[in-house]
């Protein structure tokens, strides 16, 4: 049986959704090669020779790409299985069958695919999927096998103060969410689930990263917080085992605030930043999102941040069917009143809200009477503001850090150059409230951590 992964973005990381399954797949015997054409190109070769095909789309983006090399595969070997896995393969289901996609999997999915690989070894083209689509089972997970990936010094590094990089390892030490944010494509598969990587497996896989020569990993848990049972633990013993790694974690504001006498066991075990999708600064937003914190409680975590010496980086999703301009405008202003500036990457304040199937934005009377049909060729039901000069404005801004990344501006000098466009949209407007004078940003682009590919979508 030869098997064949596919991945084709996953946020710069090298994929924890290639290596995980690869070991399962291999375990049971299977032949199995791994292709991130995010770095690498696909071997015509071995695409030919595959039994089964599958494509790992944990993401709007990966998914979309996914997509498109679709035809070039069947070309390539039209007897080949096809499969899709991920996040986003549950919910775009209909419409991949109808691509040809033969099997689709979604959350705990390595036990399917090791079981639908032991399928089609029987022979035929497998008959009907009798893996179930969404499988919430809990797993035994195995060491990822990354040996078939391109190695981590092609990835996304995390570059230091003072303009240093790391070479950057990521790992999974859980899946699934307790929580039931509208917006987020984890809620339809996984319903408030949460499910557990062992502590030696994720410690494991660490060290085997280390010694390909990671220096940093950042664990893509949809919340480190979840269990602070499994993941306080689990750090204490990286810290002990590699005093010298640092990471970073991913934590709701609600879990920051409710847990923040673990902040200083993260900072002194080597936490580089937090991530936490704030979303908005606007309320009422925030409410629609069923985001669990308000602006107030992401004001109070960012000032303990400041307290403890720790670095919170805040994600966005500035354009929503909530924003006005004036609230636009908003957002720019407590970002500089609160000095963090810096701590957003440029992209944050240029993303529109996406829509999927199986949303729960889909829940609310007004996303329903505003949305057109689905789209299925950008995966996504479409919208349009009620006051178009806020889709121009969005447009606008993405122009902005487009240019701004390309000839490698600084944020501050992004950020400048927003705050500027959106003052004169709300200037045309005659919107009664306008964003505070704006005076120089002085910080340097490192004055804190990031990984140098910040793209959240």
């Amino acid at each position: 049986m030869k098997v064949v992964l596919i991945s084709t973005y996953e946020l710069g990381r090298q994929p924890f959704g290639l290596a995980s399954p690869a070991a399962w797949l291999r375990a049971a015997g299977a032949d199995v090669t791994c292709f991130d054409t995010s770095r690498q190109p696909l071997s015509e070769a071995s695409l030919e020779a595959a039994d089964l095909i599958a494509f790992y789309v944990p993401m709007h983006t990966a998914t979309r790409l996914a997509i498109a090399l679709l035809p070039s595969v069947r070309r390539m070997n039209p007897r080949a299985h096809l499969c899709f896995y991920g996040l986003y393969a549950p919910v775009n289901e209909a419409y991949l069958r109808l691509l040809g996609v033969a099997s689709v999997l979604g959350g705990e999915f390595e036990a399917g695919l090791a079981a639908l690989a032991a399928r089609l070894a029987k022979g035929g083209d497998g008959g009907a999927q009798v893996e179930p689509v969404i499988s919430l089972a809990r797993q035994n997970f195995l060491v990822p096998e990354r040996s078939n990936l391109p190695p981590l010094e092609k990835y996304a590094r995390v570059v230091m103060p003072g303009g240093q990089s790391r070479v950057a390892g990521y790992t999974e030490a859980s899946r699934g969410c307790k929580h039931l944010c509208r917006h987020c494509p984890i809620v339809p598969v996984y319903q408030g689930a949460f499910r557990v990587v062992a502590r030696e497996i994720v410690l494991e896989d660490i060290r085997r990263q280390v010694a390909a020569g990671a220096e940093h990993i950042t664990f893509g848990d949809p919340d480190f917080f979840n269990g602070t049972g499994h993941a306080i633990p689990l750090v204490e013993a990286l810290h002990s085992e590699f005093p010298r790694g640092t990471y970073d974690v991913t934590i709701k504001i609600e879990h920051l605030l409710k847990h923040q006498e673990f902040l200083p066991t993260l900072r002194d075990t080597g936490c580089l930043f937090v991530t936490s999708a704030v979303e908005s600064v606007d309320d009422v937003a925030l409410m629609k999102l069923e985001k669990g914190h308000t602006r107030a409680d992401f004001l109070e975590v960012a000032a303990i941040f400041d307290e403890l010496g720790m670095v919170l980086q805040p994600t966005f999703v500035p354009f929503t069917p909530w924003t006005s301009l004036e609230s636009y405008c908003h957002l720019l202003e407590v970002l500089r009143e609160n000095e963090l500036v810096e701590n957003v990457a440029p992209i944050q304040f240029a993303i529109r809200l996406l829509i999927p199937a199986g949303s729960r934005l889909l829940e609310l009377a007004d996303i329903r009477a505003l949305i057109g049909p689905f789209d299925e060729a950008a995966l996504v039901f479409p919208w349009q503001h009620p006051e178009p000069r806020v889709d121009r404005l969005c447009e606008e801004v993405q122009g902005i850090v487009h240019a701004g990344e390309k000839s490698k501006r600084s944020r501050a000098e992004i950020f400048s150059r927003l705050e500027s466009a959106a003052r004169a949209a709300a200037r045309g407007s005659g919107a009664s409230r306008e964003a505070k004078l704006a005076l120089p940003l002085l910080a340097a682009r490192a004055a804190i951590p990031y990984l140098n590919e910040p793209w959240y979508c």
